[in-house]
């Protein structure tokens, strides 16, 4: 953004053009003077008044000799700003003062009495000084306050000396600048007389908007009002440790999440309707706040129990803490209720698959005709195992014999056949392990049947032993408490009433009447404000 450069305004006329124009102006002013008198001479028998001539300018240093030196250099050293000197010279000017400069100007004013730091000093630039009939400088047009004003002097300038003053007329008690002294008086009596109503009207609206409610908000925290008992416990939430940490329920146990919830729990159980209806049962509550001594305005406030008497209120408030700790206790009731159902339901379920594994063993042994498949598996590979020992005996028997260079044949023939019978016997008895025959299919497809149908019922057994497991930890965990509360501050009887608090509460009334009163009249005075542009 750029501005653009203003150029200063100086005096640029001359000294002897300055010096001319205070001449014909005071020669302007003689003559209206001379006018002004000789008028009222037509018409009365008043003495006129002379013209007063119009002296010759004298030199001049003979002005500025006259001008004390001492005073303007101490008003120089004031530091006045450049505003207050340019509004000194601009009332000066307006009063017909014959000055040389502002600071000039200034010490007139004050030699007339006229302070620049008054408030007033505006309003009284135009009050005179009463002059004397006769004194020195009394038909002096410059010299007297609220003359018409004239052109100031520059520096070096030459005052008018004043004309021999004739014998004062009617006219002269009556002078312009009398009158605008009494209507400034005028107008500044009834600045104050505006100010006074303005301020006893703004004492009334305060007296009756702000002070009248505080004083009746004061009286009834004060006089009024029951004083409380209030009975404030702490308690902090705490959860039974598990006997068993298994199970999926465990998983949240104890964290910080499952402290919260509980938290929120009990806060809005302690204020809900219920809370209060079984307190009313228990404790009556109700009864207590309908007593007649009792102001119906109190009740239970920011969780505190109060009542009007300290016993009262400590039974309150254990009465409540109980009833919390049976609801925390009771948010977990469902959850292990549950639980020990689904423990009973698998228990059911795992014994009736136990006796259906059991059920599918028995029809396969009599179907198969092998009661123990294990047993029998050994008598047959025991049987085997002894026709192989035999049969690798008569081996070496015969490789003995046919070692002999005259073999006995007789003996050699005895002993292959015994190889033969033994090596059938032998291949009947595999072929009977694991080839199938026309009553069953083989002992080893028997074996692995019955083996099968057999871990099934153990298997089943293990889920039954770990079901009756579950079964009894859920009894247990639904019979114990799991939550309770923890008392960090027990409720003891207060020894003194802790509402109303009435310093502070009438403080605060004091400072929302105060806010109500002063919304309105800030909105008030803009409407007011747009109404009237």
């Amino acid at each position: 953004m750029t501005t653009k450069a203003k150029a200063r305004t100086f005096n640029t006329r001359t000294a002897e053009a300055v010096l001319a124009a205070a001449a014909r102006a005071r020669a302007a002013r003689s003559e209206r003077a001379s006018a002004g008198s000789a008028a009222p001479a037509l018409e009365a028998p008043v003495p006129a008044r002379a013209p007063a001539p119009v002296p010759a300018p004298s030199p001049v240093p003979a002005f500025a000799d006259r001008i004390p030196l001492g005073e303007i250099e101490q008003i120089r050293r004031e530091g006045l700003s450049g505003r207050e000197l340019r509004m000194a010279r601009r009332i000066a000017q307006k009063q017909g003062l014959s000055i040389t400069s502002d600071f000039d100007a200034i010490r007139q004013r004050r030699s007339r009495g006229i302070d620049r730091f008054s408030r007033n000093s505006v309003l009284n630039f135009g009050e005179a000084r009463p002059i004397a009939p006769g004194a020195p400088g009394a038909n002096d047009p410059a010299a007297r306050a609220g003359a018409t004003p004239g052109p100031a002097m520059a520096p070096g300038a030459q005052a008018a000396p004043a004309a021999p003053a004739p014998a004062p007329g009617p006219a002269a008690l009556t002078s312009p600048a009398a009158e605008r002294a009494r209507a400034v008086s005028d107008i500044q009596r009834d600045i104050a007389h505006r100010r006074r109503r303005a301020l006893t009207m703004l004492t009334a609206r305060l007296s009756v908007f702000v002070v009248l409610p505080t004083a009746l908000a004061g009286y009834y925290v004060f006089a009024v009002a029951t004083p409380m008992e209030a009975t404030p416990p702490e308690f902090v939430i705490q959860q039974a440790n598990s006997p068993s940490g298994g199970g999926p329920g465990s998983l949240f146990q104890g964290g910080s999440l499952a402290m919260q919830q509980d938290s929120i729990a009990v806060q809005s159980d302690l204020q809900s309707r219920d809370a209060m209806l079984r307190l009313d049962e228990d404790q009556g509550i109700r009864a207590h706040f309908s007593q007649s001594s009792i102001d119906p305005t109190e009740g239970i406030l920011n969780k505190e129990v109060l009542a009007a008497d300290p016993q009262v209120s400590a039974a309150f408030s254990k009465a409540l803490i109980s009833y919390a700790e049976d609801r925390i206790d009771g948010l977990t009731q469902r959850l292990r209720e549950n639980q020990m159902a689904g423990a009973r339901q698998s228990q059911d379920t795992a014994e009736a698959r136990v006796a259906e594994a059991q059920n599918r063993v028995l029809p396969l042994q009599e179907k198969l005709g092998v009661i123990d498949p294990a047993g029998e598996t050994a008598a047959l590979m025991g049987q085997i195992n002894t026709f192989e020992i035999e049969l690798r005996h008569k081996r070496l028997e015969l490789q003995q014999l046919l070692d002999n260079a005259t073999p006995n044949a007789a003996r050699v023939s005895g002993v292959e056949g015994d190889i033969r019978r033994l090596d059938a016997m032998v291949r009947e008895l595999r072929a009977v392990l694991t080839e199938g025959s026309s009553s069953g299919g083989s002992l080893a497809r028997v074996s692995a049947e019955l083996r099968i149908a057999e871990a099934d019922p153990g298997n089943r057994q293990l889920l039954l032993q770990q079901t009756l497991e579950q079964l009894e930890t859920a009894r247990i965990e639904a019979n114990r408490q799991v939550r309770y509360l923890s008392l960090g501050v027990s409720p003891v009887a207060p020894d003194k009433a802790a509402y109303p608090r009435a310093v502070e509460n009438t403080a605060l009334a004091l400072l929302i009447f105060g806010g109500i009163y002063l919304m309105i009249s800030l909105t008030l005075s803009i409407l007011r404000e747009q109404v009237s542009a």
